[in-house]
C-alpha cells in the first residue's frame, strides 16, 4: 500500500496555488522595484533599474518543491533540497517566503504587502541577495552557482544520516559538467542500513544559456540506459499540460519515496543480501520558462534558451514589454495566492509543512545546530619520541602517525566522523584507519579485494570532487572529517575548496549560521618528494589559493614533523566553520620536536629554534636570519644553518620555523597576524632573511608585505622547476636546497666573516659535484641521503676542519619567541591570542601581493665574483 494517497482535485489546487504563488514572487523579484500586488497597473518607476536574475529553471525548480512539500505533509519525511541548476534561488526564496521561515529569519522581510515589496527590491540588488541559492538562503547547504556538484553535496549530507533524504534537482545545463558526471556514481557508496537517501531528479528544460543541452536532445531510450547503467531506476515525468502534470509528478514522488523506503527497510530489517540497491531517479522533461511568455517580438521564448535569464528584457522602456509583463503576473491569479494585505492565503499555505520538516527550515540545511562534538582520543599518546641528544637521527613517515591518530577516531566516532580520499590512504601513509574500517564499497567484490565492503566507512573514490562533495555536504550537515589528496590534484576541486570557503565566509556574519564543522584537508606526496611521477605531480598551488581567501576562514599549517602534525590535526578537528590547510609529506623525514616543545610551537604558530642557530646566541641580534616553512625545507634549512655554523663559526645565525603561515601576515591582515613587537622580536627590523619555503616564494612577499624593511626578506620555494629526479635534486633545481641557502646566507648577512668566500666556492663546487653524482649513481650523495642533525654537515667538518655540531643538550623552549621565556599553554578548540591568534573580526584587508624579487642586497653570486675582493672584513 502507498504511503501517500492519490493526489486528490482538493490538494492538486493548493499544490498548484503554492506553485503559482511561487512563480509569481519569482518574477516579482526578477522585475519589481515597487507595486508588488499590482494592484495598479505597471509604471516604469515599478520596474527595476537593471533587470538580473534566471527565470528559466525557477518555475521547474518551484514545481519540484511544491510536490515534495506535499509529500512531506503526509509523511513527515525529513528533507532537504539540492538545487543544482545555476541561479535557481528565486525559487528557493520565494519557497522559504512561502513557508515562513524566511520572515523568522529576517523578521523586516514580512509576510505582507511591505514584506514582498523588499523581498522584491532586496534580489540581485545592492545590499542584498545574490540570484543563487546562496548561503542567505533559508533550507541551502549547496548555492549552485558553480555547475556540478549538486549530487557530491547530497551524498555528503546523508552519509551517516539514515532519517534524512536529499532532493537533488540535476539541471540538464550543469549535467554536462564533470563533476556532475561523476556524482552520479554515490550510489556505489551509500549504505542502505546506516545511510539516508538521494532523489536525484534530472530536469531537462531543454537548453542552457544560449543554445540545447546534450542530454536534452538525446533519444529517451539513451538516457535510459546511461542511468541504469549508474544503477538507478529510471522513473519519467514528461509535459507541459495542466493539472495533468501535477497528478503524474505526484504518482512519480510517491513511487520514488515508497521504493527508498522499501530499500531501507528490507536492509534495516536483516533482509539485505548486500547488493546494491537499483535506487530510483526522476527524470522530469518541462519546458525552459514554464509557464512564462510564449512569444516575445515574435519569437518562441517558453521551452527555449531566451527564457533563461530575463525573458522580457525592455519592460522598463518598451510598453508593449510592460504590458506583457504585467500580463504573465496576473495570469498566477493573483487573488487566489495573497489577500488584500498580501498575506498568503490559506489555499497556498495549506502545502506547507509544519516546524523542522519544512525544507526551509531543517536543521539538517543548518548543520551547526546537530552539530556534536568528535570525542578525540589524547594526541599526545600517539607522540613520537624525540631529546635534545635524537632530535633528528632518525626519519620517520609523519603521516603514519597521523592515520593512526585517526583509526581510533573512527572507532570512537562511529556515526560522525570520516576521511575521504581518491583511492590513495595507503599511498598517503593513513592506512592505520583501515585496521577498524574497510572501503565503502557497494559494488561486487571478490576473494581478491582487501579491505573493501559495503560496511565500511573509508571513502575512498577516484575524484577528487566527489570526495570534496562529499566531505562539504558531510560537515554542513554536522559531521566531521578530512579530505586527503596528492597536493598536486588538489587542483583538480580547487575551485570546490573556494566555493566552501565562500559559503564559511558568507556564513560568518550571519547570526541565525550555526557554526559547522571545518573544512579540513590534508596535502601529501607533495611538490618535493614525488621522485617517479615528476613535474606533473609537482605542485603548490593551492596553498596560493588557500592564502588569499578571508581570515575569517582561512588557516594554513605547515608541520615540520609527526608530533607538530598530531597536535595541529586535533586542533583542526576541533574547530569551527575554517578551511584548515595542513600540508605534510609523506616519505620519511627527520623528527625535530618533542610532543611538549610541538605544543608550545604550534601554539604559537612560529618560533626560534635555538638549537638550530649559533649556540648561545639567544636574544642578540644575529647576522643573518635563516626561516622555514614547510617540512622538507625545513630540512635543508637546518642543514645549512649546520654548514654556516661548521665553517663560519664567528657568524651569527638565528633560525626561525614557521608552522602557522598566516602567523607572518599583519593582524590588520589576518586574526593569527603576528605583533608588530612579536615579528621584530622573531625576525627583527633590519637583519637580512633567507626563507625556505614550501610553496611558491612570491607567497612569502605577500605575506610579510607592510613589515619593516620587506625588502630584506629573501624567499626560496618553488619555481617550476621539477623532473623525475632525486628528492635533492628538487630543491637544488628550485634552489631552496642547503648550498644555494648558505650562499644567500653569505650574500645577505650583515656581517661577512673571513672564509666566507672558500665556503661560497665549496658550496657551488658541492653542487656540481651532486649533478654529476646523480647521473652516474641515480641517487643523491651518501652525505645528503643519510644527513643527520649533528653529523659532518653536509661534508663542510672534512672541509673547513671546524668541530662537529651536535644539537645542545637539554636545549630549553624551542619555539620560543624571542624575548619571551617559558611555556605557553595551549587552547586547544579555539583560536586565542595564546593559541594561534584571536579572531577578532574581519577587517576586509588583505596584504598585498609582492613580487618574488631578491633582497636589496646582491642575489646569486656566480664564481663567488664579488667575494674575491673581500678578504674578510673585520667583525662588526
Amino acid at each position: 500500500m502507498s504511503s501517500v494517497p492519490s493526489l486528490s482535485i482538493d490538494e492538486m489546487h493548493q499544490v498548484d496555488a503554492w506553485w503559482r504563488a511561487c512563480n509569481y514572487l519569482v518574477a516579482g523579484q526578477i522585475y519589481l522595484q515597487e507595486n508588488p500586488l499590482l494592484k495598479r497597473p505597471l509604471t516604469p518607476e515599478d520596474i527595476k533599474p537593471r533587470l538580473l536574475g534566471h527565470w528559466g529553471t525557477s518555475a521547474g525548480l518551484g514545481f519540484i518543491y511544491a510536490h515534495l512539500n506535499r509529500l512531506i505533509r503526509h509523511t513527515g519525511q525529513d528533507m532537504i533540497y539540492i538545487a543544482g541548476p545555476g541561479h535557481g534561488g528565486p525559487a528557493l526564496v520565494a519557497a522559504g517566503y512561502l513557508e515562513g521561515t524566511y520572515t523568522e529569519i529576517y523578521p523586516r522581510v514580512t509576510r505582507d504587502e511591505e514584506g514582498m515589496r523588499r523581498l522584491f527590491r532586496q534580489f540581485s540588488t545592492p545590499g542584498g541577495i545574490p540570484s543563487h541559492a546562496s548561503v542567505t538562503t533559508p533550507g541551502s547547504i549547496h548555492e549552485g552557482g558553480e555547475l556540478g556538484y549538486a549530487l557530491s553535496h547530497g551524498f555528503g549530507a546523508v552519509f551517516d544520516n539514515p532519517d534524512l533524504i536529499a532532493a537533488t534537482v540535476v539541471g540538464d545545463g550543469e549535467a554536462e559538467t564533470g563533476p556532475a558526471e561523476g556524482g552520479w556514481k554515490g550510489i556505489s557508496f551509500l549504505n542502505p542500513v546506516t545511510d539516508g537517501a538521494v532523489l536525484p531528479i534530472l530536469h531537462l528544460n531543454g537548453a542552457k544559456i544560449s543554445g540545447p543541452t546534450v542530454q536534452a536532445r538525446k533519444e529517451p531510450v539513451e538516457l535510459q540506459e546511461l542511468y541504469e547503467g549508474h544503477g538507478y531506476e529510471v522513473v519519467w515525468v514528461e509535459g507541459s499540460d495542466l493539472p495533468w502534470m501535477h497528478a503524474r509528478f505526484a504518482d512519480a514522488l510517491t513511487y520514488c519515496y515508497d521504493r527508498i523506503k522499501e530499500i531501507q527497510a528490507e536492509a534495516r530489517g536483516g533482509s539485505w543480501d548486500g547488493e546494491m540497491p537499483a535506487w530510483p531517479m526522476i527524470i522530469l522533461r518541462s519546458p525552459k520558462g514554464w509557464t512564462g511568455p510564449r512569444i516575445v517580438d515574435g519569437n518562441q521564448v517558453e521551452g527555449t534558451w531566451r527564457a533563461h535569464q530575463v525573458p522580457l528584457a525592455g519592460v522598463k522602456t518598451n510598453a508593449a514589454h510592460r504590458e506583457q509583463l504585467e500580463d504573465w503576473m496576473r495570469s498566477y491569479r493573483i487573488d487566489e495566492l495573497f489577500g488584500p494585505d498580501g498575506t498568503p492565503t490559506e489555499l497556498v499555505r495549506a502545502n506547507n509543512p509544519e516546524g523542522t520538516k519544512r525544507m526551509s527550515a531543517s536543521p539538517y540545511a543548518n548543520g551547526g545546530v546537530l552539530s556534536q562534538e568528535l570525542d578525540l582520543p589524547d594526541f599526545h599518546d600517539y607522540a613520537v619520541d624525540v631529546t635534545p641528544g635524537t632530535r633528528a637521527t632518525e626519519r620517520l613517515e609523519s603521516t603514519r602517525k597521523l592515520g593512526e591518530y585517526m583509526r581510533d577516531i573512527y572507532t570512537r566516532n562511529p556515526t560522525n566522523f570520516r576521511l575521504f580520499c581518491p583511492d590513495e590512504t595507503n599511498s598517503n601513509r593513513l592506512g592505520a584507519v583501515f585496521e577498524v574500517s574497510d572501503r565503502t564499497f557497494m559494488e561486487p567484490t571478490d576473494m581478491l579485494d582487501v579491505k573493501l565492503s559495503n560496511t565500511g566507512r573509508v571513502m575512498e573514490v577516484l575524484s577528487e570532487h566527489n570526495c570534496h562533495g562529499w566531505l562539504d555536504g558531510y560537515t554542513l550537515t554536522g559531521r566531521h572529517g578530512m579530505f586527503a589528496t596528492y597536493e598536486a590534484f588538489a587542483m583538480v576541486s580547487a575551485s570546490m575548496t573556494m566555493q566552501q570557503a565562500k559559503w564559511l565566509e558568507g556564513a560568518y556574519n550571519l547570526e541565525w549560521r550555526a557554526k559547522v564543522p571545518s573544512t579540513n584537508i590534508l596535502l601529501s606526496s607533495t611538490c618535493w618528494r614525488n621522485d617517479h611521477n615528476g613535474f606533473s605531480h609537482q605542485s603548490p598551488e593551492l596553498l596560493s589559493l588557500v592564502l588569499n581567501m578571508r581570515g575569517t576562514v582561512s588557516r594554513i599549517y605547515l608541520p615540520p614533523d609527526a608530533n607538530c602534525l598530531l597536535d595541529i590535526a586535533d586542533h583542526c578537528f576541533k574547530s569551527r566553520s575554517y578551511v584548515n590547510l595542513i600540508v605534510q609529506d609523506k616519505q620519511p623525514q627527520p623528527q625535530w620536536l618533542s610532543m611538549p616543545e610541538a605544543v608550545e610551537h604550534c601554539t604559537h604558530g612560529y618560533g626560534i629554534w635555538d638549537w638550530a642557530g649559533t649556540d648561545g646566541l639567544g636574544d642578540t641580534k644575529p647576522d643573518i636570519v635563516i626561516a622555514c616553512a614547510g617540512d622538507v625545507v625545513t630540512m635543508e634549512a637546518i642543514a645549512a644553518a649546520e654548514i654556516l655554523k661548521v665553517a663560519l663559526p664567528e657568524l651569527k645565525v638565528r633560525v626561525v620555523n614557521v608552522v602557522d603561515l598566516m602567523s607572518l601576515y599583519r593582524p590588520k591582515d589576518h586574526p593569527h597576524g603576528m605583533s608588530v613587537k612579536d615579528f621584530s622580536d622573531t625576525f627583527t627590523d633590519d637583519v637580512d632573511v633567507i626563507f625556505a619555503f614550501h610553496g611558491y616564494p612570491g607567497a612569502i612577499h605577500q605575506l610579510v608585505h607592510g613589515r619593516p624593511d620587506a625588502d630584506r626578506f629573501r624567499a626560496r620555494g618553488f619555481r617550476e622547476q621539477g623532473t623525475t629526479t632525486t628528492p635533492f635534486d628538487m630543491v637544488v633545481r628550485n634552489k631552496v636546497d642547503r648550498y644555494h641557502l648558505v650562499m644567500d646566507a653569505i650574500n645577505n648577512a650583515h656581517y661577512r666573516p673571513e672564509g666566507s668566500h672558500e665556503l661560497y666556492q665549496w658550496c657551488e663546487s658541492q653542487l656540481v659535484r651532486h649533478s654529476e653524482y646523480i647521473v652516474e649513481n641515480l641517487q643523491d650523495m651518501p652525505e645528503i641521503r643519510d644527513w643527520q642533525l649533528g653529523d659532518d654537515a653536509s661534508g663542510a667538518v672534512t672541509q673547513f676542519g671546524g668541530k662537529q655540531v651536535a644539537p645542545r643538550p637539554g636545549a630549553g623552549t624551542v619555539a620560543r619567541r624571542a624575548g619571551g621565556k617559558g611555556t605557553v599553554a595551549k587552547a586547544q578548540a579555539a583560536d586565542t591570542p595564546a593559541a594561534r591568534g584571536a579572531d577578532v573580526g574581519d577587517t576586509g584587508k588583505q596584504a598585498q601581493p609582492g613580487a618574488d624579487a631578491p633582497s636589496k642586497k646582491d642575489a646569486d653570486v656566480k664564481k663567488g665574483t664579488d667575494l674575491k675582493k673581500d678578504t674578510g672584513p673585520k667583525k662588526k
